[in-house]
């Protein structure tokens, strides 16, 4: 039997198509959107990765971890084959006056129409690339995205100058506290916005026990329908798996409240492709048994079991 949790990412983007309003956006690019929409997941009824596309597993168990790990640089993320934050660092390169290659102003969308500017797209990306694998100084210069979320996770500064480890703290409340309402962790510090690639897109996030499963609620300031919402479903799924086996509880629901849920112009015809498409049954999250924390993991200790998408769907990303 088809599991019905996918139904709800369907009906979030026929929904968007059908009654969403028409407008700008910082990229440029133009958007189709609503303004506060929630979807929730029961994660007792199979792992909520998408099958009506083929979603990379490995890419979010990586972000997932390096985000755990309290790390802010792509250098991590490269070294899994983890392309997905490349563009915003690119970018502060691109921009600086160390840079010496062609124009790459508007990157991002260019890439998409022009073959001949592609090429050279890819040429300098690959360049980049290589620059922060092998050369520590340019990693350290060009390679860090500002205080992104795992800065904000793990170490949130105060105002006194102490560092809190959110993510600790929330298991620790878990553990010791299940029915408190105060088991948030916040990526939106609004000192530090001006100093992020990109403000934090998922701001916040609350966790729930009862009856002996762990919940959890994201709050997500904006999110890109086609390319970012499937990720962040899986993403933020995985993280209360993981949560859930350091602190000894099964998992409930996933619960997804979005704020300004959109899709981009030229995702259009991509959405619609996939709306045409059955959804087949959710795949099975397989942890490695002997890790218990969720400092340990490594991508090698998770994996889906039993996923059989139908293929990708590729779409530009907006930067």
């Amino acid at each position: 039997m088809v599991k019905t949790n996918e139904k709800q990412y369907l009906d979030l983007c026929q929904h968007v198509l059908d009654t969403g309003s028409d407008r700008g956006d910082r990229t440029g690019t133009g958007t189709r959107s609503v303004f506060g929409y929630q979807m929730r997941f029961n994660l007792q009824e199979g792992f909520p990765l998408i099958t009506t596309k083929r979603v990379p597993f490995k890419l979010i168990v990586s972000e997932l971890l390096w985000f755990l790990k309290g790390d802010t640089n792509i250098r991590y993320l490269l070294l899994h084959n983890n392309n997905i934050w490349n563009e915003w660092a690119f970018q502060k390169w691109v921009d600086s006056d160390e840079y010496d290659g062609p124009d790459m102003q508007n990157f991002g969308l260019r890439s998409q129409e022009d073959p001949d500017f592609n090429e050279q797209y890819q040429k300098q990306m690959e360049r980049f690339k290589q620059s922060i694998l092998e050369n520590d100084d340019f990693a350290e210069k060009y390679g860090h995205l500002g205080d992104v979320y795992g800065k904000q996770w793990r170490h949130w500064k105060s105002s006194n100058n102490e560092t809190i480890d959110q993510i600790e703290q929330v298991i620790q409340a878990i553990k010791e506290n299940p029915n408190s309402r105060r088991l948030i962790v916040s990526a939106w510090n609004p000192e530090d916005v001006p100093t992020m690639a990109l403000p934090p897109c998922h701001t916040l996030f609350q966790f729930y026990v009862q009856d002996g499963k762990l919940s959890c609620q994201l709050y997500q300031r904006s999110g890109d329908i086609f390319l970012g919402i499937p990720f962040n479903i899986a993403s933020y799924s995985l993280l209360t798996h993981l949560i859930a086996r350091e602190c000894g509880l099964n998992v409930g629901d996933f619960i997804h409240t979005i704020g300004d849920a959109h899709i981009y112009y030229n995702h259009f015809e991509q959405v619609k492709i996939q709306l045409s498409r059955t959804p087949k049954t959710l795949p099975t999250l397989s942890l490695n048994p002997d890790v218990q924390s969720v400092s340990d993991f490594e991508v090698e200790d998770i994996k889906v079991e039993d996923y059989n998408p139908h293929p990708s769907i590729k779409a530009p990303i907006a930067v």
